[in-house]
């Protein structure tokens, strides 16, 4: 079996950029998400002038390149909410919740994203995710009950094996893509299928496709900063 490991953090604007590359796979192949945790623990963010004045000219650029629409609810709203606050955990927990009670994580990772950068919701607070849990058919107190289960230790294991996935197969950051083939590893760079499904569906059912040398732009594992491969550095 071929499998599509997708190694994600949901305030990741790349991930999101590169949200219709998972919608597409999904169509012909298993995706399985891991959470990287960018914000998680000693890593979370209060939004700030620094954090909003350094995240919008990177969201505009994944708007650019990738057509992924940001909304003024985003931009205007929750980037300027000061009592917001962005911590990976929540989410994370809540789409191992939806993935074990319904096999739906994936699906909440969309409408978690879209609720994040186009709707301007606090994705960290519980609320929030309660309502987006029943827009894919979980009782809200059923999901509660498991996100509590889900959340702290357990939450926290899955962000450390996503991140071991990321070191052992030489992931730069969020998002990281994986092709598994007969027990093979092969990361493969988004960058070129963006805008271009019909590559990208090629590219999932090939491994003698030759992968061009586009810069592969992630998120950093630590944090807010961007990684350029045709730069080879990590930027603040």
């Amino acid at each position: 079996m071929t499998t599509l490991h997708y190694i994600y953090d949901p305030f990741c604007g790349w991930c999101y950029g590169a949200a219709p590359l998972v919608a597409a796979a999904r169509m012909q192949l298993p995706v399985i998400a891991h959470g990287g945790g960018m914000f998680a623990h000693q890593n979370r963010k209060a939004v700030t002038a620094a954090l909003r004045n350094f995240v919008i000219p990177h969201d505009q650029k994944i708007a650019q390149l990738t057509g992924q629409h940001f909304g003024t609810a985003y931009f205007a709203g929750l980037l300027r909410d000061n009592d917001a606050v962005f911590d990976s955990e929540p989410p994370i927990t809540a789409i191992l919740t939806a993935e074990k009670l319904a096999n739906r994580g994936v699906d909440l990772l969309a409408l978690i994203q879209n609720a994040h950068y186009v709707e301007g919701q606090r994705i960290a607070e519980l609320a929030v995710l309660s309502k987006l849990a029943v827009k894919i058919g979980i009782k809200r107190d059923i999901f509660e009950y498991e996100y509590q289960n889900q959340s702290g230790a357990n939450t926290l294991a899955h962000i450390e094996e996503s991140r071991e996935l990321l070191q052992r197969v030489g992931g730069q950051g969020f998002p990281t893509f994986v092709l598994e083939q007969n027990g093979v590893f092969e990361v493969i760079n988004p960058a070129p299928y963006l805008g271009d499904l019909d590559a990208w569906h090629a590219r999932l059912i090939s491994s003698k496709l030759t992968e061009t040398h586009e810069p592969l732009n992630v998120c950093g594992i630590e944090g807010c900063v961007s990684y350029d491969s045709s730069q080879s550095t990590i930027k603040p």
